[in-house]
């Protein structure tokens, strides 16, 4: 006579198999979940970084007559002229001046380790404009080397 026993449910193997590729597959998800939280503040710094250079760069076009004023380096600590406003009251490399400070306050404020630098090259002949390149550096969490943002521009 043949007594096999007919098996029913799971054994204790296949419902540890189970759990570890569930375990496995929801590491995955997490992983992803950080990359995309990463990548979303990494995307804020650098449209923070983009809105910064470009706001300076239009007060740069708004005040041509003090071009040389506003070249600044990243180690350059700016003193505002607390006198000086949009408003009037003041000489264009004071205005200059106040710009500087204001931008490079609020590059510290918005972006980690935030520093900006212009350099400004002169023209060679009569009637050419003047350049202007304004980087924008920050620190990155997790990057050893800190991230650089540059634009350039003419007036």
């Amino acid at each position: 006579m043949d007594k096999r026993i007919k098996q029913s449910g799971f054994t204790m193997v296949e419902v540890l198999v189970a759990l570890v590729v569930l375990a496995i597959g929801l590491l995955g998800i997490a992983a992803l979940y950080l990359n995309s939280l990463q990548a979303g503040r990494t995307a804020i710094y650098r449209t923070q970084a983009v809105n910064l250079a470009a706001d300076l760069a239009d007060r740069i076009r708004a005040n041509r007559t003090a071009q040389l004023a506003y070249g600044t380096l990243f180690a350059d600590a700016e003193a505002a002229v607390l006198t000086c406003d949009t408003t009037g009251g003041c000489i264009d490399t004071d205005l200059a001046s106040t710009d500087l400070a204001r931008w490079k306050g609020t590059l510290a404020q918005l972006l980690p380790n935030g520093q900006g630098q212009v350099a400004v090259t002169l023209p060679v002949a009569v009637g050419e404009p003047t350049n202007y390149v304004v980087t924008v550096q920050w620190a990155e969490v997790g990057e050893a080397q800190p991230v650089t943002f540059q634009i350039g521009f003419a007036t």
